[in-house]
């Protein structure tokens, strides 16, 4: 804007004024906000000129030049949680939450992206990587993700000062020795004007000034997230960690026996006596709601003066407490002793070393708060 100011000139021996002031045009009647005039108004701009001649008043007018408001392109990112997410080894789906600001003054699309690369200072003993990794944004402004209903992968349409929560979804992985994995999510303006395209990424421009466009101006200050850029390049990014507290869990073990049948009584009221079957009921048990425990094993040397019926092994059975409910061919999946049959779905494997007398169970995930039962069977001798 020009300041309005006064310019005094002698015409043929007579005082004449000469007013130069603005005359702007806005595209809506709204004041500006934070990031000011909107892309694309019109602003226009003319000169009066006040003067008497043989002292009659006249008046004349400039002819109007205008130019229209360049587009200002600027973001903010950050974490919009005020930790890093905790999660427990095996944990799907963990979820790390952002806020992406258009400070642009009008209309902008944002494409996102991650990175797992740490950034300099940040994340000290980052030390494995997520996987699975998705990225969506908040379709019903709840601030919280919910899968299914949070589908879209990038912002659209997102108007000038408005606000758009995002959401990285990983996977963690099923190793011990991790602690923390840094992720940091990359929002890149795009080109907007449109309802339902994802934009192009946009590209400042290079030609002078042209009055009759909208340029491009990136004025992007903190692309990276640790201090105003020397090169404006349209990305804003933030960083969060996925941090594993969870150690261990409540896990227990419960161990009951049953004589099926001997030799005398059959299956009627059996005794333990030599020749008699006697199973045994193993329960494994994850208190810990919400906190798996992965790669569960199961040892059970069986006890002297009994000898392992072949084959009898089985991972599924329904337990109430310590004791398996049901016996036979509903006790769960029969596994082969050399460990080559697997539990469908849910990959339950078990076997038995003759030379040892082992009987071993694996049970790859055991759900907080879940339960599994094995049974084996023994002769006694």
């Amino acid at each position: 804007m020009f300041a309005k100011g006064v310019l005094r000139t002698l015409l043929a021996g007579t005082a004449a004024i000469v007013s130069a002031g603005t005359m702007a045009g806005t595209a809506n009647a709204q004041a500006p906000g934070p990031a000011g005039t909107a892309a694309g108004t019109t602003v226009t701009n003319t000169a009066q000129a006040s003067y008497t001649v043989n002292g009659v008043q006249q008046n004349a007018t400039s002819n109007a030049v205008s130019f229209v408001v360049d587009r200002k392109v600027n973001l903010t990112v950050i974490a919009n949680q005020p930790n890093n997410t905790q999660v427990a080894i095996g944990q799907t789906a963990a979820v790390t939450t952002f806020k992406v600001t258009n400070n642009t003054n009008g209309t902008q699309d944002f494409l996102l992206s991650s990175s797992q690369t740490p950034i300099q200072g940040l994340f000290n003993g980052d030390n494995f990587d997520v996987t699975n990794i998705h990225i969506y944004v908040d379709s019903n402004g709840n601030g919280t993700y919910d899968a299914g209903t949070d589908t879209a992968t990038y912002i659209n349409e997102l108007g000038a000062d408005q606000s758009a929560v995002v959401f990285i979804v990983a996977d963690i992985p099923n190793n011990q020795a991790n602690v923390l994995a840094g992720i940091t999510l990359i929002a890149q303006v795009a080109a907007g004007g449109d309802t339902a395209a994802q934009g192009l990424p946009l590209a400042p421009s290079v030609a002078p000034n042209d009055d009759n466009v909208v340029d491009v101006v990136f004025a992007d200050n903190d692309s990276d997230g640790l201090g105003p850029d020397i090169i404006y390049n349209g990305q804003g990014r933030a960083a969060l960690g996925y941090e594993i507290t969870t150690r261990n869990v409540a896990l227990s073990v419960a161990k009951s026996q049953l004589v099926l049948t001997d030799p005398v009584n059959l299956a009627i009221a059996p005794k333990a006596i030599p020749g008699a079957v006697v199973q045994y009921c193993l329960v494994v048990n994850n208190s810990t709601v919400g906190t798996p425990a992965s790669n569960v094993t199961l040892t059970d040397v069986i006890p002297p003066n009994t000898t392992y019926v072949a084959n009898s092994m089985s991972i599924g059975a329904i337990a109430l407490g310590g004791t398996c409910l049901l016996t036979g061919i509903l006790d769960g999946v029969s596994l082969a002793d050399d460990g080559t049959v697997t539990v469908p779905l849910v990959n339950y494997t078990g076997s038995f070393n003759a030379t040892t007398k082992t009987v071993n169970a694996r049970i790859p995930v055991l759900l907080g708060g879940t339960s599994v039962a094995a049974t084996f069977r023994v002769t006694i001798n």
